[in-house]
């Protein structure tokens, strides 16, 4: 029977929702072939194993048994929590050197044992027995046996950790998981090797340095593995030898995106020119390397240009390498990415707006009035491509479309038109259009969006978004989706980017409560009659219960959170509607019913919050605590000296504390209006 091996990198198992999808993937396989399952330990644990002093060993452990209570229930909880505590118990006992071989040991028993609970014939293999350190023919013979004597359909091995001929317990190096799950394919004779990383493949360079960075489908062994040695980090160099000696295709895929972009590295590659960029520290330089090419002067016209002088520059076997000073490492990556990687930028830019609503109309409005000035200021002409309401859609490339009156798939139709570089813009309020993102991004669009209910999915869903954007070089803009034509998103991330840490986060940022609140009195008009108000005039959601009951702020949070770094998921907001929640239950028509019965409770504490001086605002919060971040949505008091206290109409604004800035930093501004929207959607396309 055929089999399988699967290798997946710290961030692939570094929780238990990861671990989660590790396993969907794993059974996904098991269906056609057996598995050998070969994993990393979770992330960070390896580097706080080295330092392993009484803090990180009980950070770890707190980590590896909040997994186990995740994935696991009853007895299987119990009999796998035992499993590590009796694991961590051997770790402490270790020999000081053997310490940090525990990691990929705890990672494997637990996905191990989750493949059992499942119901899988699964079986542990343990690496400090089979794999011997610079002896691959005994390696393989070990494995080979291993194999041969399980009566398992999956095989978990836990990669990195192996052992000298002398019987000392040892490791193959940083990245060495790599190496061991090569190992273990040649030894089988693997008819598929699969590396699951954190990023679609190897890439034509670092995306963290150069956005437009692209995953290469197909690769030689050899160009691997000098992209590898040269400083990439996706692939651990020694893994590309046996493999390559085995005659097995490695894939280096994206766990986070499994149907986006990888990498195929096998012999099946020819005439292979301007592979990809990398780079490394030597010493007080940074060396890069364009790996698969010759052309010395080409190189050096490219750094010219971006004004940047090489300390060194040659070309040695068939890569062109050179030398600059740290600080310009970035700026060289990006010029010669440009120069060898990108084609020049489009000076006429195709809009595809998806919602034909008043913020759609009000854009298409404001780039008709606004073309010329754009041209003369940036150089770039913008068409309206394309045009879609709920039903229909019109596309017109001469960039006149008429209303939508076609019928069909608006997203298939722009993949099939759009020339590269064009710009999908989603301002409806779907649920499910950013499932259509990657899709865009694969036929070579950007998004820019002001659905913010895409981007309050599950984490993982919008974590993908982000990695599917990287893979094929474009971008994914929403800015538009808090606050309006504020610049809200752009300056938390600036701050994120620069390893700058929230503290705390106050947002205010729904913008009909600030209108209903700011307008009621008690005694005067009740708050039923108000929030009715609001309704007709379309300032509400269709059913105003979305925004008393915080489903709206809480969209907003979990944006402003994951900006800022936060991982925030929707369950972990604690959510105090406006009024109780027994008043948001049942039919509409009962709601407002309810509603004006509340009335003598909500104006007693309106009229006891102004008596103390106090002004009532419906707040978003971000706390980060020594557990960790608290979130929380509600009603509070502010007082004068509060920012949020001024407010007034459907202003938003947001106050923020970091550790680069422990004095609150506000950004405040109109938070409403299908212009004030069309002018921020306008900014995230162009800048």
């Amino acid at each position: 029977m055929e089999i399988s091996v699967l290798k997946f990198g710290g961030s692939s198992v570094a929780s238990a929702t990861n671990m989660s999808r590790v396993l969907d993937l794993v059974e996904m396989e098991a269906r056609e072939r057996r598995v050998i399952l070969v994993s990393s330990a979770i992330s960070g644990c390896t580097d706080a194993l080295l330092n392993a002093g009484p803090d990180s060993l009980l950070e770890m452990e707190k980590r590896h048994r909040d997994i186990v209570t995740r994935l696991f229930t009853g007895a299987d909880r119990t009999r796998v929590q035992a499993l590590v505590d009796a694991l961590f118990t051997e770790l402490r006992q270790a020999p000081a050197d053997e310490q940090v071989t525990y990691g990929e040991i705890l990672s494997t028993t637990i996905l191990c044992e989750k493949l059992k609970a499942e119901g899988c014939r699964t079986v542990w293999l343990d690496s400090r027995d089979l794999v011997v350190k610079d002896n691959e023919k005994e390696t393989y013979r070990r494995i080979r046996q291993a194999v041969d004597a399980a009566d398992a359909h999956v095989l978990v091995a836990p990669g990195f950790i192996c052992r000298e001929e002398s019987g000392k317990v040892s490791t193959l190096g940083r990245g060495g998981s790599d190496y061991s799950a090569a190992l273990y394919a040649a030894a089988v004779k693997a008819s598929s090797l699969q590396i699951w990383t954190d990023v679609p493949g190897i890439m034509t360079a670092n995306p963290r340095q150069v956005s437009r960075a692209r995953s290469i489908p197909r690769m030689s062994y050899t160009a691997a593995r000098e992209m590898a040695s040269h400083g990439a980090k996706v692939l651990y160099a020694p893994t590309v030898a046996p493999a390559m000696e085995a005659g097995i295709a490695i894939e280096i895929r994206n766990t986070f995106a499994p149907e986006g972009g990888k990498t195929v590295i096998s012999s099946d590659v020819t005439g292979e020119r301007n592979v990809g960029l990398a780079s490394q520290q030597k010493g007080s330089v940074v060396e890069i390397c364009l790996v698969g090419s010759r052309n010395v002067p080409a190189v050096e016209q490219a750094l010219t240009e971006a004004g940047i002088g090489p300390l060194r520059l040659w070309e040695e076997g068939g890569n062109v390498l050179l030398t600059v000073r740290p600080a310009v490492e970035g700026s060289a990556l990006k010029a010669l990415h440009r120069a060898f990687f990108e084609t020049l930028p489009l000076q006429q830019i195709y809009l595809f707006v998806a919602g034909y609503g008043a913020v759609g109309k009000a854009l298409v409005q404001l780039v008709r009035q606004a073309s010329s000035t754009v041209e003369a200021r940036t150089g770039k002409t913008l068409r309206i491509g394309g045009l879609a309401d709920s039903r229909r859609f019109s596309i017109d490339l001469s960039g006149a479309p008429a209303d939508p009156s076609e019928e069909g798939d608006f997203v298939d139709r722009v993949c099939a038109v759009a020339p590269r570089g064009s710009v999908f813009v989603d301002c409806t309020d779907s649920k499910t259009l950013y499932q259509r993102y990657a899709q865009l991004f694969a036929a070579g669009l950007n998004v820019v969006s002001s659905n913010r209910r895409s981007f309050a999915v599950p984490y993982a869903d919008y974590a993908a978004l982000h990695a599917a954007a990287r893979e094929n070089g474009a971008f994914l803009r929403y800015e538009t989706t808090v606050g309006s034509a504020l610049p809200i998103l752009d300056s938390i991330a600036r701050g994120a980017n620069s390893c700058d840490e929230i503290l705390s986060l106050e947002a205010v940022v729904s913008c009909t409560l600030n209108q209903i609140l700011g307008d009621y009195r008690p005694g005067g008009e009740s708050l039923a009659s108000l929030v009715r108000k609001a309704r007709t005039a379309g300032l509400t959601e269709p059913d105003p219960r979305v925004d008393l009951g915080g489903e709206d702020a809480l969209r907003k949070l979990l944006i402003l959170a994951r900006e800022a770094g936060v991982k925030l998921e929707a369950g972990q907001v604690k959510i105090d509607p406006v009024v109780p929640e027994t008043i948001l239950e049942g039919s509409l028509d009962a709601f407002f019913e309810k509603l004006e019965s509340y009335e003598p409770s909500f104006a007693a504490a309106c009229r006891q919050a102004e008596q103390q001086g106090f002004r009532r605002r419906f707040v978003a919060s971000l706390e980060k605590t020594e557990e960790g971040y608290r979130a929380g949505i509600g009603l509070k008091n502010v007082p004068p000296v509060h920012p949020a206290y001024h407010l007034s109409g459907t202003e938003n604004a947001i106050i923020i504390r970091s550790t680069f800035h422990p004095y609150p930093l506000v950004i405040q501004g109109p938070g409403e209006g299908a212009r004030d929207a069309a002018s921020s959607i306008l900014n995230d396309i162009l800048r």
